[in-house]
C-alpha cells in the first residue's frame, strides 16, 4: 500500500493551520477526509504527512480546488493528468525533493502561482511555465540557469530566485514588462544587466550576496554589546530572518529597555541574514529609521544579533503583506483611513528615510507599508532590511537607476495612502498635488521619476504650506 493511501491525520492535526504569506491559513487535512467526502466542494487543500506520491483522491475536488499545498512531503513528481484540476490557481510544493520543476505544471490552464522553495531543483524546463504565471517561487534550490522562454510569461509580477546558483539572467526576461518584484540575492551573478534596471514596473529588487557586490559590504563601527549584559524577556516578533525580543541592557548600575534581534542564519526568501545585518549597520541614523545601538557580542552559540532602540507604545504596522490575490500589493485593514495631514507626514518621513538610505549606499528593496510602523499623526518608521542591498556609489548611473526603482515602490505606497485619505475640502489642493507626484513616481519610463531628495523637498513644502 502506497504512502498516499496510508496517510492519516489525527483530530488535532486536522484543525492545525499553516500560515500562507503571513496572514492567510489553509486547514491541514487528511486523505481520510477526502475519501469520506468531508472535503467536497473545498477550494483550498493542504496535506503534509510524508507523501511519496500524489494522492489520487485529490481529483475528487477537480471542479472546485483552487489552492493546493503539498509542502513538507517527500514528492519527486506530479501526475501527468494534473491538468484535470482545471480550476487550480495556486500550488505549493516547497520542501519536497524535486530534481526538476515538473513540466506538467505548464499544462494547467488556470495556474498563476508556483511555490517550490527549498526543494532540490536543478532544472527549470520551459514547458513547466504556465501561460498565466504571475508569481514564481524557486528560492533555495540548485538552479544555474533559467529558460529563455520565461520571457513569454507576460503576466509575471513576482519572481523569487534567492539562494540558487544563477550566473546570468536570460535577456528574454526583459520582455516581462509587468515584473514588479525580483529576488536574486545569494546567487553567482557577476553583474546587474542594464535591461533589468530599465524594466518599467520593477519596484522591489533584492540582489545582495552576489559576487558583483560583495566588495561593497563594509561593517561600520558600532559598539559591541556583550551578551551577558543583556537580559531577554518576551518575544516581540519573529520573521524569516530572526526573532526580536524585548530586553534589558545593563550598563554599570543602569538598565536600559531595548529590542534584541537574533538572526537565524538561514537563507530567507529575500536573501541572507548577514546581508540584512550589514544593511542595518550601514543605514546609519535617521529619525524615520529604528536606531541600531550595537552588535551582540560573545553570544554562547555564536549567533549574530543587533541591539536596537525599543519602539514606544502606539506604533502599528501600516498594512499587512500581500495576499495570494493581490500578489504585489499590501493588504490594509478594511477601516484603514488617514487624514490628509497624516498621510502627508507619513509620506514625507518615508521619502526622507529612503533618500538617506540611498545617500548611505543602501537600497531597501522592500519599501512596503507592511514594513512601516506608524502613529495616527503620521509619524513613521521604516524597518525590515531583509531585502536590502548595497549600492555602488562609484557607479553613478547604476546608483541612480536603483534609486528610481525604489521610487516606484514609494509611488505604490503613496497611491495606497491616497486611496485611504479622508476627504477634506480645505486639503483638496494638497491631495491633487500628491496625486500628481504619485503619477511621476510610477512613470513607466524610469528616467522620468524624481529622486527621493526632490520628493522629500516637495512634500516638506506641502506640509509647511
Amino acid at each position: 500500500m502506497g504512502a498516499a493511501s496510508e496517510c492519516r491525520a489525527s483530530d488535532e492535526t486536522a484543525v492545525r493551520c499553516r500560515p500562507i504569506l503571513g496572514h492567510q491559513k489553509i486547514p491541514l487535512s487528511s486523505i481520510e477526509q477526502l475519501r469520506t467526502g468531508e472535503l467536497a466542494g473545498t477550494r483550498r487543500l493542504q496535506l503534509s504527512c510524508g507523501l511519496t506520491e500524489f494522492p489520487r483522491e485529490i481529483f475528487t475536488l477537480a471542479d472546485t480546488l483552487e489552492i493546493l499545498d503539498l509542502s513538507g512531503n517527500a514528492l519527486t513528481a506530479l501526475p501527468d493528468d494534473l491538468p484535470r484540476l482545471h480550476k487550480l490557481r495556486v500550488i505549493f510544493c516547497s520542501g519536497n525533493p524535486f530534481a526538476e520543476l515538473p513540466a506538467v505544471l505548464g499544462r494547467c490552464p488556470q495556474l498563476e502561482m508556483l511555490g517550490f522553495k527549498a526543494c532540490r531543483i536543478e532544472s527549470v524546463p520551459a514547458a513547466a511555465l504556465p501561460e498565466k504565471l504571475r508569481w514564481l517561487i524557486l528560492t533555495d534550490n540548485r538552479i544555474s540557469e533559467l529558460p529563455p522562454e520565461i520571457g513569454h510569461c507576460s503576466r509575471l509580477q513576482k519572481l523569487m530566485l534567492a539562494g540558487n546558483r544563477l550566473t546570468a539572467l536570460p535577456a528574454e526576461l526583459a520582455e516581462c514588462r509587468n515584473l514588479e518584484l525580483l529576488r536574486i540575492s545569494a546567487n553567482q551573478l557577476p553583474a546587474l544587466p542594464d535591461w533589468l534596471l530599465a524594466l518599467p514596473r520593477l519596484s522591489w529588487l533584492a540582489y545582495a550576496g552576489n559576487p558583483f557586490c560583495d566588495h561593497l559590504i563594509s561593517a561600520p563601527p558600532v559598539p559591541d554589546i556583550a551578551w551577558q549584559d543583556l537580559e531577554l524577556s518576551e518575544k516581540l516578533g519573529e520573521g524569516t530572518s530572526g526573532v526580536i525580543h524585548r530586553a534589558e541592557w545593563q550598563t554599570g548600575e543602569t538598565s536600559h529597555p531595548v529590542a534584541v534581534k537574533l538572526f537565524k542564519g538561514a537563507l530567507t526568501s529575500d536573501g541572507l541574514p548577514q546581508s540584512e545585518m550589514h544593511a542595518c549597520l550601514a543605514a546609519g541614523e535617521h529619525p524615520n529609521l529604528i536606531p541600531v545601538l550595537g552588535r551582540v557580542a560573545e553570544h554562547p552559540g555564536e549567533v549574530d544579533g543587533l541591539v536596537m532602540a525599543l519602539i514606544g507604545h502606539g506604533f502599528n504596522n501600516l498594512a499587512g503583506p500581500p495576499s495570494l490575490e493581490s500578489c504585489t500589493r499590501d493588504v490594509y485593514a478594511a477601516d484603514a483611513a488617514f487624514s490628509p495631514d497624516a498621510a502627508l507626514r507619513l509620506a514625507l518621513g518615508i521619502a526622507a528615510a529612503a533618500a538617506h538610505l540611498h545617500a548611505q549606499g543602501v537600497t531597501h528593496g522592500d519599501l512596503y507599508a507592511h514594513n512601516i510602523l506608524h502613529l495616527a499623526d503620521g509619524t513613521a518608521l521604516l524597518g525590515d532590511f531583509g531585502a536590502a542591498s548595497p549600492v555602488d556609489r562609484g557607479d553613478a548611473a547604476q546608483a541612480l537607476a536603483l534609486e528610481r526603482i525604489e521610487v516606484r515602490a514609494f509611488g505604490c505606497l503613496l497611491e495606497e495612502l491616497l486611496l485611504r485619505c479622508r476627504p477634506a475640502v480645505d486639503a483638496q489642493d494638497v491631495l491633487n498635488t500628491l496625486a500628481d507626484l504619485q503619477q511621476c513616481c510610477v512613470d513607466e519610463a524610469p528616467e522620468g521619476r524624481p529622486r527621493f531628495a526632490a520628493i522629500a523637498s516637495a512634500l516638506a513644502g506641502l506640509l509647511a504650506g
